[in-house]
């Protein structure tokens, strides 16, 4: 499918977040059972690869912080690996003086960001890998 291999060119890993020490893994008897992280800089959402990054710091006092690269193993989704990340992220990011969140949620995301309080905005495509991914803007207070 056309959108997958799209969506390849844009939600890459940023080991960016790597470096920062906001990433979190998650395993279950060895296994990945899922991933993700949140950022104090001013990439939504991407890969290393990814054009447009800015590794610009945000001001906690004025800026939401991002939620970024979740990813759930298919053999632990509805297991509370996603909630388990999301929970980690948002008290790492208030424990930085961060009052909001933000991140870019793809179809699959959404009703578990919703389900965890976060608010819909903006629908964007991002055409960068050819054809367009559809990913809503959403936003929570912490």
């Amino acid at each position: 499918d056309a959108q997958i291999e799209s969506s390849r060119a844009i939600m890459g890993l940023d080991t960016q977040l790597i470096d920062d020490g906001t990433y979190f893994v998650v395993t279950c008897a060895g296994a990945l059972a899922g991933c993700g992280g949140w950022s104090r800089r001013s990439t939504m959402y991407g890969g290393d690869k990814t054009p447009g990054r800015s590794a610009a710091l945000l001001d906690p006092a004025r800026d939401a912080a991002r939620v970024r690269a979740m990813y759930t193993h298919p053999d632990f989704v509805r297991r509370g690996v996603g909630r388990l990340i999301l929970s980690l992220c948002e008290d790492a990011a208030r424990k930085e003086g961060f009052r909001r969140v933000e991140l870019g949620a793809t179809m699959a995301g959404e009703p578990l960001y919703r389900a965890c309080g976060y608010q819909p905005g903006k629908r964007i495509f991002d055409d960068t890998g050819g054809a367009p991914v559809p990913i809503v803007m959403m936003w929570k207070t912490i």
